[in-house]
């Protein structure tokens, strides 16, 4: 049976696909009306927007919004014409749409009585294509304009210019429209409604038209006519006009606003959305219910508002109705009006399907779908959509959209130029002619949307269609259909990947098609369009190609080189650098570092020890052979990776990672730019697909290791890498298990050197260890070769050892313990307790400076010898025997006794004389000679040996001066104290012989001259030297007291005896009082001769100016005298004024004291002389008493 007569209707009439809202003749709403299917989701609609809608009638409401959303193709501009057919009750032939829908909606009667009772009222809807209808320009109040140009046009003013309706209106309603419109034809000759649309060059027959009909003034008419201002129209201004409308009509009377292709036109402008949620909302809070806005989007509004959520979410209010439109919806719809069957079709596909239910299901089978498709799953799925399949319906709905969102001609696409059933019907019409068993490939949807794409596509296809038709290069017609199924699903790769298996069933047009020709055939085909560059490949997927991506792919793949060394290079990064990251392998407590090697490039730092390496297919065959690659295994792990497509994908994607780098991107059209950002995005994807492939390369890799080839038997890349090192351990560091027993801390170090571990003779741990290295020690020492710990750590961790720095150094650590190596950092010889030993056994800043070396053993008589020497030296019984205790005997012994010296010579730091500071420097001296050998220890015994005499020669010396310091070196410090003391007082202790004798004798016993011999005896004569001394100067100051304490008597008395009785005398005595109490308790206090002479000349100052004041106060005052009077012949002179004379006692002015020479007289002469100058100040003269 052909397929043109399986169907209900007949497949070739003319079916409205598309539905334009601006299309309203009579034979259009009657075939829209007729035609429309009401699917179960368009039922569960119009119940919800009329359940909405007839509340409105009982309760006035603010929410006036209905948002209707659905992908490209579902129908919803459809749905909204057909509300709005059916709110203003259209008439259709010789009915009304209410009555045709009554018999759509038979079995739902409870939605019909709510659509009857909606449509009882007067309703008038303005339906139209905001973007048809919008202006070019687009600003913020765009969406205000288009309302108002809509609405003005349906009161049958001129909407198109704003200025032109709002005049209109307001003629309007000044009931002057018939009046105007009659005067100005009378003036132009023309009617008002034919010239309108050309108000800008009418004005000469407009303004007096103003000016006779609306009573203007000249002047006036003229500025509104020239005024571009005038055209301004508000929101508020806009809904008034609406509810002055409304208001004008009945209670019931509704106004509907419905809009196509909002969501489009608005987009995320956040002017725009603004300007819509206003006006939605102020039609609402004014007119209640009276006026709907009903518009339709691509995109649901919650998808629209999403971005500036915190702005916009009033609008979601004004929009409280959403109805949202699936594919299902799509799916019935095509199914009932195009692919209904007839009776008898019906009955055969059904058993077409019954015979080949099995061929069925394997045809159909995606690899790598995410999305939901699938083939028949029932004989009545089968009928329903034949020649079909069902994951048609699917794919097809994503191709739409996705067409319409990459650009191409989308505004003809997205207008409704092409639909989901035009594109079935026309499909279904290319292959009527055939029987039950064709099916529709795909690529027949092609011609549904070739004339509307852009024309770098259509240039493509047309292109490769004359070669085919031609037979250009091999190209033929079924090259052009696979071309064009490439190109409708180029956009949806992610859903439907475009790999061999998928392009198969995607091709297939029969249900009795044998797989494996038809993937053959297709494998051929995608060859030849490669070949001639229509389409790319990026591993196992196939992509369509614009002649622009043509350009780009020819300038990658052939003129864009990348050399196999970077390639490589880049290969070692992924393995090393993410797939196997471990830059040691964990073998037990081991850590094996590993050279890392892709064909000849080594990645990282070469450490000399085993080696991990991989072979590419860049590697020659030559170098892959089984009896080569075991050989040079010997200390390597060597993978040979598997030929996946691991190569090939990283140099392309290498390819247009170079070619991107060499253009300059930014200086493109934009068209390439997107072109190269998909090439970009294609390198990252081949990157990873890289990455799987070369993971599988090494699962399935051959390995060669340690001269053998071996089966990996582990599951993935890592584990398979980890197991080949694992098996290159074991053979290559066959020298492992010399170590029994592992270090773990350098306190374990110490513990071996230090010999606290508790073991049985001949059991101790890792003595195979330390034989092999006291062995080659041996051999290092007979070469006369200097060894440091840095060789010993290269050597022992490198193959065939392994071992690891720790063990090394504990392994040394008991050679050192056993006495059979020696240790020396910077040339010094390096104790066992030395407690920064283990750091110079292991750390790598100090095992380079750390010298090892075989044990020279000093001599069994050498060792009596300095023994017996220490033993009475230091005057101890236990000195060790063995070598290395004795060492740290001696260097501990002298180490302290330098100390001990140091200590003494601090004591004569300061300036302190003390005797034998040249013994005690000597001393030092002796031991920094022994200590300077404890670099080597034969050095250091030779040392002891040869300077026994000096040793004991200083430690006789030494004898004296530390008794000094032990038991004189107080006295001796306090007679040097005395000594300084008294160093001004000795004119006055020479009136002391005795005492003044004494302090002689101390001054010479505590004199230490340098190079003569100190009397160390006559220190104990120091005690009654100083007794005396002390004695002798004490009666001195007894004399002194009493004689300064007679003059203070004497001053006082003088000072008494001249105060009189007035009050200032008593305070001038009062304050001498005070003054001369405290002298005396100073000279009750002071213990120096020479300070208790210094205060009688400020007390004999004191006494002379306290009684030159109380002489002063005593004065009776003194008057001043009068003129002289002129007494005839002589005059009379005034007095002269009496001289002031000074009485002092003569012991005051002239103390007490003994003169024995001239020289005594002389100088106490001159100091009387002095003092009687200053007493004959201020006086007239001197009275001595």
């Amino acid at each position: 049976m052909q397929i043109k007569n399986m169907f209900h209707d007949d497949i070739n009439r003319p079916i409205n696909g598309v539905i334009k809202v601006d299309q309203d003749a009579d034979d259009v709403i009657f075939d829209e009306v007729k035609e429309y299917v009401i699917t179960k989701e368009l039922r569960k609609h119009f119940s919800a927007f009329f359940n909405y809608y007839s509340d409105s009638f009982d309760v006035p409401t603010a929410d006036i919004g209905v948002w209707i959303s659905g992908f490209f193709g579902s129908g919803k501009s459809h749905f909204l014409k057909m509300l709005s057919y059916i709110l203003e009750n259209k008439p259709v032939a010789d009915s009304t749409t209410v009555e045709m829908f009554r018999q759509k909606f038979e079995d739902d009667p409870a939605t019909f009585m709510q659509i009857d009772r909606a449509t009882k009222g007067e309703t008038e809807t303005i339906l139209f294509n905001i973007d048809i209808e919008s202006s070019i320009n687009k600003d913020k109040t765009a969406v205000l304009r288009v309302f108002a140009k809509m609405f003005y046009n349906h009161l049958g003013f001129y909407g198109e210019n704003l200025k032109v309706a709002m005049l209109e209106y307001y003629i309007e309603q000044s009931g002057k429209t018939e009046e105007f419109r009659r005067v100005f034809e009378e003036k132009k000759g023309k009617p008002w409604v034919e010239m309108r649309r050309a108000f800008a060059f009418n004005g000469k027959f407009i303004i007096p038209t103003l000016m006779e009909v609306l009573d203007m003034s000249e002047d006036d008419a003229k500025q509104w006519f020239a005024d571009k201002t005038a055209i301004e129209l508000s929101i508020a201004q806009l809904v008034r006009d609406i509810k002055d409308y409304v208001d004008s009509k009945s209670k019931e009377f509704r106004l509907l606003f419905m809009i196509d292709e909002v969501g489009q036109y608005v987009g995320t402008d956040t002017d725009m959305l603004l300007n819509l949620q206003s006006l939605t909302e102020k039609l609402g809070s004014e007119c209640q219910g009276k006026v709907w806005v009903i518009c339709t989007g691509q995109e649901a509004i919650d998808e629209i508002i999403k971005v500036r959520a915190d702005e916009f979410s009033r609008i979601q209010a004004r929009f409280k109705t959403r109805l949202s439109l699936s594919s299902s919806s799509v799916d019935e719809v095509i199914q009932k009006r195009i692919l209904k069957k007839n009776e008898e079709s019906e009955k055969v596909l059904e058993e077409v399907y019954n015979q080949n239910d099995s061929v069925l299901r394997n045809l159909f089978t995606f690899n790598g779908a995410q999305l939901d498709i699938k083939g028949y799953s029932t004989a009545f799925d089968f009928a329903t959509n034949f020649p079909f399949v069902p994951y048609q319906f699917i794919i097809m709905q994503k191709v739409f959209a996705e067409i319409r969102k990459h650009g191409n001609s989308g505004k003809h696409l997205s207008g409704g130029e092409r639909s989901m059933l035009s594109g079935f019907q026309e499909a279904a019409q290319k292959v009527q002619e055939q029987d039950e068993y064709a099916l529709v490939p795909f690529f027949r949807f092609y011609d549904t949307v070739h004339s509307f794409l852009d024309g770098s596509i259509r240039r493509v296809i047309e292109r490769c269609t004359r070669a085919a038709e031609a037979g250009d290069a091999g190209i033929e017609l079924y090259d052009v259909e696979v071309l064009k199924l490439l190109y409708l699903i180029r956009y949806i790769d992610n859903d439907v990947p475009a790999n061999l298996d998928n392009i198969v069933v995607l091709m297939a047009d029969d249900i009795r098609v044998d797989k494996i020709t038809l993937r053959e055939t297709v494998r051929e085909s995608l060859n030849r369009l490669l070949s001639q560059n229509y389409i790319g490949r990026t591993g196992e997927t196939y992509n369509f190609l614009t002649d622009e991506e043509q350009d780009i792919q020819r300038a990658i793949r052939n003129e864009t080189s990348v050399d196999t060394a970077a390639i490589v290079e880049r290969i070692a990064q992924m393995i090393f650098a993410d797939i196997y990251t471990t830059k040691k392998y964990r073998y037990g407590k081991y850590d094996f570092a590993f050279d890392q090697m892709v064909d000849g490039v080594t990645v990282g730092a070469i450490t000399g020890g085993m080696r991990l390496k991989f072979l590419t297919v860049a590697t020659d065959a030559t170098e892959k052979s089984a009896l080569r690659l075991m050989t040079e295994s010997k200390d390597e792990a060597i993978a040979v990776l598997a030929d996946t497509d691991y190569y090939n994908s990283l140099e392309q994607a290498m390819k247009i990672r170079k070619y991107v780098k060499q253009r300059n991107v930014a200086q493109l059209p934009k068209s390439v730019q997107d072109i190269i950002r998909d090439q970009q995005d294609e390198a990252t994807r081949l990157e990873a697909a890289t990455m799987d492939e070369l993971k599988k390369a090494i699962v399935n890799a051959e390995f060669y290791v340690a001269g053998e080839h071996i089966e990996v038997k582990a599951g993935d890349a890592k584990a398979k890498i980890d197991q080949a090192l694992e098996y290159l351990v074991s053979h290559v560091y066959s020298e492992l298990d010399l170590i029994t027993k592992n270090a773990e801390t350098d306190a374990d170090i110490l513990e071996i050197l230090l010999g606290n571990e508790q073991m049985l003779a001949g059991t101790e741990p890792n003595r195979d260890a330390a034989a092999k290295m006291e062995e080659y020690l041996e051999v290092q020492y007979r070469k006369n070769l200097p060894t440091s710990m840095a060789d010993v750590q290269s050597r022992y961790q490198a193959i065939p050892y392994g071992w690891r720095e720790i063990d090394i150094a504990a392994v040394a650590a008991r050679l050192i313990y056993e006495q059979k190596v020696t240790i020396k950092y910077a040339g010094t010889t390096i104790q066992p307790n030395n407690p920064k030993l283990p750091d110079m056994l292991r750390k790598k800043s100090e095992i380079g400076r750390t010298i090892i070396s075989k044990r020279q053993v000093v001599s069994l008589g050498k060792m009596k010898e300095a023994r017996e020497f220490l033993r009475e030296y230091f005057d101890v019984m236990d000195v060790p025997s063995d070598e290395d205790s004795l060492i740290a005997f001696i260097i501990e012994r002298f180490t302290e006794q330098k100390a001990h010296y140091e200590a003494l010579n601090k004591r004569y730091e300061g300036g302190k004389k003390y005797p034998d500071h040249t013994l005690v420097l000597q001393a030092i001296g002796l031991m920094e000679d022994v200590l300077s050998q404890q670099k080597d220890n034969i050095a250091l015994i030779d040392c002891v040996i040869k300077k026994q005499d000096a040793l004991y020669d200083n430690k006789d010396r030494m004898v004296r001066v530390e008794g000094f310091f032990k038991n004189q070196v107080t006295i001796f410090d306090a007679a040097v104290q005395l000594e300084a003391d008294l160093h001004h007082e000795l004119d006055y202790l020479s009136h002391e012989p005795e005492a003044n004798t004494a302090l002689n004798q101390i001054r010479l016993i505590c004199l230490v001259n340098t190079g003569s011999k100190f009397d160390y005896k006559r220190i104990p004569e120091l005690n009654g030297l100083m007794e005396t001394v002390h004695e002798g100067h004490n009666r001195l100051l007894e004399a002194k007291r009493e004689e300064l304490l007679e003059i203070v008597r004497q001053c006082l008395e003088a000072i008494h005896t001249s105060a009189g009785s007035s009050m200032e005398a008593k305070n001038i005595s009062d304050v001498a009082d005070n003054f001369y109490t405290q002298k005396k308790q100073q000279i009750m206090e002071l213990h120096s001769l020479a300070l208790l002479d210094g205060l009688l000349p400020p007390m004999l100052q004191y006494k002379d100016k306290a009684v030159d004041r109380l002489e002063s106060a005593n004065r009776p005052p003194v008057v001043t005298p009068k003129p002289p009077v002129k007494n005839q012949d002589r005059e009379v002179k005034p007095q002269t004024p009496k001289k002031v004379y000074k009485a002092l006692n003569r012991s005051i002015v002239f103390p007490a004291k003994r003169l024995e020479n001239e020289a005594d007289i002389d100088e106490y002469v001159e100091k009387m002389r002095e003092s009687l100058k200053q007493l004959l100040k201020n006086c007239d003269g001197i009275q001595l008493k």
